[in-house]
């Protein structure tokens, strides 16, 4: 294969990583707006879109695996495969994630509900999702430098995570009836605290995208 053929198989394979993170980050912004506003609805649309992003990484590794077998890549050809051989993972359990929001979302109908907490898992969940898209633009943009910045921000994922369960906590013992929400609650904020640490992930594919060197930031 020419080498600029080869090129442009790169470049159809950094697109379909890219085209995979826009629409899992849709389903995030999905699954937390019908979390927060009980949309039932949107929740169930989110579940049945997991189906298309697995499709996603099945053609990604398909893809990867036939660049490596066939054409043998090395140096930065080599690091982008395998970066989106790797990140494509990461990527498919943030829908996961998503997708387990809206089983929630569906469990809780009819439950009582603490508005306070509600408020809190939205901010927490706009915060992930803009670390989510600032790490797939940085991913576009081979920006190493961004990537740091980026993983930084999972701490303020991790203060949201912890704030919001003693808020929760405190709130439950005010409501009782609201226990069986709370325990949706603390099963979401994890599903948002994991979703922000594989968004740290991708930060870290990006910088051995980029160096060469597989860090932990």
């Amino acid at each position: 294969m020419l080498r600029t053929k080869f090129e442009e198989e790169l470049d159809k394979l950094h697109n379909q990583f890219y085209s995979m993170g826009t629409e899992v980050l849709a389903q995030l912004n999905k699954s937390v707006r019908a979390f927060v506003s009980h949309d039932r609805d949107l929740a169930k649309e989110v579940i049945e879109a997991d189906v298309i992003i697995n499709e996603f990484e099945t053609k990604l590794e398909k893809k990867s695996l036939e660049i490596i077998a066939l054409q043998q890549p090395v140096s930065n050809d080599l690091r982008t495969v395998i970066t989106v051989l790797k990140a494509s993972s990461d990527i498919e359990r943030i829908g996961d994630h998503a997708s387990s929001i809206s089983k929630a979302t569906i469990r809780m109908k009819g439950e009582e509900r603490i508005p306070l907490v509600e408020e809190q898992i939205n901010l927490m969940g706009k915060a992930v999702k803009h670390m989510v898209e600032d790490a797939l633009n940085a991913y576009i943009t081979s920006d190493d430098v961004k990537a740091y910045e980026i993983a930084a921000h999972d701490e303020v994922i991790d203060n949201y995570y912890r704030e919001i369960q003693t808020l929760a906590v405190e709130e439950i013992k005010k409501t009782p009836d609201a226990a069986f929400a709370g325990k949706e609650y603390f099963q979401v904020l994890m599903y948002l605290e994991r979703i922000g640490d594989y968004a740290r992930n991708l930060c870290e594919w990006i910088v051995y995208l980029k160096t060469g060197k597989i860090i932990e930031l």
